[in-house]
């Protein structure tokens, strides 16, 4: 074995083994372990405890309902989007994905302003029409329950399963299709029979991520003062993790579930499974729609545009707000709450933070992703599903997860996050976001030919030369988008934000935002507006990314 070879095992051995396997193993030692004794009581009394269970209840079913309504929502949209051809589809195709702006944390800002029982806008505009009265108002999200948090929740994760979805249908074979409608199949059997089969691989690519993340979802519950969920659940059990082992046994029962979940999907539907794309094939023609298909078409993109930005409008009009109670939009304007956003003390050093954290964090990716993506692809090390398994594996394990276990597990050392959690909020932001610096930098390397590697070789260059001066250049796109993304995506991680800073001095944009929220005043005015910052620099963020990678970024959002 090389020498390269074998310090590369070394540097995922000790990176992986120390802040990926280390606090994992560590949630699971506590959950198991009490003075030095093996017990399941903890675990199983989570299954016992009423409220305990019906919390676990409570998060499968928001998973569940999730991932149908995103699927619901996002197949036709994807369909329409790759099997016709109509004027302004790009742009409809990216206004899709707005929603993925904002985290849905604090588009909850927004939906619990516009959709408030007593005095939100909906009501209020149903009022004036006529349509209620004062006794019988709208009771629009379950007095702010599971209904609100579903809803929120699939307006922010349907993007990813439109883009998986988009993705698997842009490969499948046409041809196949092509024989089944020659042995008599059409419509709607046809797209039973033949094309979902052999979408599946992109749904499950889809829906695993879309379920997790709505399974294990912090921001949004707490923001709706739904905290009968597991997550929040963990996170209420955060100051008692010296003494209270349920938060363990609560992270083990959700990390046991992603993972069932996570190898179902890796088994069931492996990246080479069904028929696709052929060598050589060619996707399927994009047909003209007709008149009234095109009316269609165009309905349903809009309308979907138009739901999604309802919680980003509501967040807008907080944030320019100065007074907003008893009416349909905002009494008096104002823009004082951009300036205090950048002034406040407690957003201005989160801003600083955000930036210093997920700066650090990016270049970490950088210098770790790149290393990994030349040895899978180009050296071809032994073992490289395994090892591209793991570097995939932060993408499907919650962000709660890793975080409460890094709490637990670096407790009294000289990065202990109760302390000073710079350098656990670093390196979580760089464990988590590492498989799309990864993924962008593999789709780079894919596309280049060998030969200006091997040239550069024969001309006396080493591999590490090699790398700088030939590979890294012709990648130099694909490195700059999966920077953007891990970048921007850890300046608004939520999870692990909320989990690991303890003090307003270290607090990341995420932390303050929530800080901001319950405090009396123009607290919720002010987090609005940092919120709307934060959207303006990520939708930036997004619009480079995709423009570099096209239908790639769906490759982003796969385990």
């Amino acid at each position: 074995m090389k020498p390269s070879h074998i310090s590369f095992y070394v540097l995922i051995a000790a990176v992986f083994g120390v802040f990926l396997f280390y606090p994992i193993w560590y949630a699971i030692y506590g959950a198991f372990v009490a003075d030095g004794k093996f017990t399941t009581s903890f675990v199983t009394g989570v299954f016992t405890d009423p409220v305990q269970f019906e919390s676990i209840l409570n998060s499968l079913y928001l998973g569940i309902a999730v991932t149908i309504s995103s699927t619901v929502l996002a197949m036709p949209l994807a369909w329409l989007s790759v099997r016709y051809r109509f004027a302004g589809k790009p742009l409809l195709s990216g206004l899709l994905l707005v929603p993925m702006i904002l985290p849905p944390f604090v588009g909850a800002i927004g939906m619990r302003t516009i959709f408030a029982r007593y005095y939100g806008s909906a009501n209020l505009i149903l009022a004036k029409l006529g349509l209620v009265d004062g006794d019988h108002l709208i009771d629009w999200f379950g007095s702010w329950g599971f209904v609100g948090v579903v809803v929120l929740e699939t307006l922010h994760l349907y993007p990813i399963m439109f883009l998986n979805l988009s993705s698997a249908l842009a490969n499948v074979d046409p041809s196949m299709e092509e024989a089944a409608q020659n042995l008599g199949s059409s419509g709607f059997g046809l797209f039973r029979r033949i094309t979902f089969p052999l979408l599946l691989p992109g749904f499950f690519a889809g829906g695993t991520i879309v379920f997790i993340w709505a399974f294990t979802d912090l921001g949004t519950p707490l923001m709706f003062g739904y905290r009968n969920v597991i997550s929040v659940q963990i996170f209420d059990r955060l100051n008692e993790i010296d003494s209270n082992p349920q938060g363990y046994a609560l992270v083990f029962v959700v990390l046991v579930t992603t993972l069932i979940l996570f190898v179902l999907s890796k088994k069931l539907f492996p990246s080479n499974s069904l028929a696709m794309l052929s060598k050589g094939g060619k996707g399927a023609q994009e047909a003209r729609p007709g008149p009234l298909l095109l009316v269609v078409i165009y309905s349903l993109f809009l309308l979907t545009i138009g739901a999604a930005i309802v919680p980003h409008l509501g967040v807008i009009l907080t944030s320019f707000s100065e007074r907003w109670f008893m009416t349909i939009t905002p009494e008096v304007y104002t823009t004082d709450h951009f300036v205090n956003a950048l002034s406040h003390p407690i957003t201005l050093p989160s801003i600083k933070n955000s930036i210093l954290f997920s700066s650090l964090s990016t270049l970490l990716d950088i210098s770790i992703g790149l290393l990994i993506a030349v040895m899978l692809v180009r050296q071809k090390v032994k073992g490289a599903d395994l090892i591209d398994g793991i570097v995939m594996l932060p993408l499907a394990l919650p962000g709660i997860v890793l975080a409460f276990g890094y709490v637990g597990a670096f407790k009294g050392s000289s990065i202990d996050p109760r302390v000073n959690p710079t350098w656990l909020l670093i390196i979580s932001y760089a464990v988590r976001r590492l498989p799309f610096m990864v993924r962008a930098v593999v789709a780079g390397l894919q596309q280049v030919s060998e030969s200006f590697e091997e040239a550069s070789m024969n001309l006396g260059a080493g591999p590490v030369e090699t790398t700088f001066k030939i590979t890294v250049p012709l990648i130099g796109a694909n490195i700059l988008a999966g920077s953007i993304l891990a970048f921007s995506f850890a300046m608004l991680e939520v999870s692990d934000s909320l989990l690991l800073a303890f003090s307003e001095t270290y607090y990341p944009i995420t932390k303050a935002i929530y800080s901001l929220f319950n405090r009396l005043g123009d607290g919720p005015y002010i987090a609005s507006a940092l919120g709307i910052w934060s959207m303006v620099f990520l939708t930036a963020s997004l619009i480079g990314a995709s423009m570099v990678l096209g239908r790639k970024m769906g490759e982003m959002f796969r385990v």
